[in-house]
């Protein structure tokens, strides 16, 4: 990395400390359109502040969010309402996981934290037949086409903190403050190993350094 780089990455941290946007957030209503409008049950891995599945909660009848922080956990329930058909549990995932089925199993940059595959089989596990599975995920940049979509990011990820921001300076959302580490694994490793647990899964690389995966349960 050039020093210039180095000073650009710098001045990309220092703005978007002062204007922080949720880059996971911005997926919620496109994961919401591959969903049917009704479902008995889902299952949000890794939820968080609870945002997503408080979301889930307008189109299934019971949402259980599951998250290895107790801290960020507690803040979930106190950020939801008890006329909310939403739960929560402390657990590690995919071990912890309750048993299911679920019609709708969601997980939203969080998979990179889990080995891989077995967090897949996990998932297929405990989706019901017509269940849909649907992860936002972070993957490490190799090809061209993950340089490129990473760079076009860059100005469109200022844009975006400025326009939720209103051009001021604001506070880290709640969501944002979770814990978090870099992903090791590039894209077309995580395409090859899901379409072995998940035959016909629909992959796709997407702005903001996030990668979009798709998968229905014959």
């Amino acid at each position: 990395m050039t020093p210039l780089s180095r000073r650009v990455l710098r001045a990309l941290d220092r703005f978007h400390a002062a204007c922080p946007w949720d880059h996971n957030a911005h997926f919620h209503r496109w994961l919401l359109r591959q969903l049917p409008r009704r479902a008995g049950t889902a299952l949000d891995v890794g939820c968080g502040s609870g945002d997503l599945a408080r979301l889930l909660a307008g189109r299934a009848e019971r949402v259980h969010g599951v998250d290895a922080d107790p801290g960020i956990t507690a803040r979930a329930r106190e950020l939801t309402s008890t006329a909310v058909p939403v739960t929560y549990t402390v657990a590690d995932a995919p071990a912890g996981l309750p048993d299911g089925p679920y019609d709708v199993i969601t997980c939203v940059a969080v998979v990179h934290h889990l080995p891989f595959t077995r967090a897949l089989e996990a998932f297929r596990d405990r989706l019901a037949p017509g269940g849909t599975l649907v992860i936002v995920g972070v993957f490490r940049e190799r090809t061209l086409t993950d340089h490129l979509l990473a760079l076009a990011s860059i100005p469109l990820n200022v844009v975006m903190a400025l326009l939720r921001n209103r051009g001021r300076p604001a506070p880290r959302p709640v969501s944002m403050t979770a814990r978090t580490s870099p992903a090791d694994m590039t894209f077309p490793e995580i395409a090859r190993a899901a379409r072995t647990v998940l035959p016909g899964a629909r992959l796709s690389r997407r702005l903001f350094w996030r990668y979009t995966l798709v998968w229905r349960h014959p």
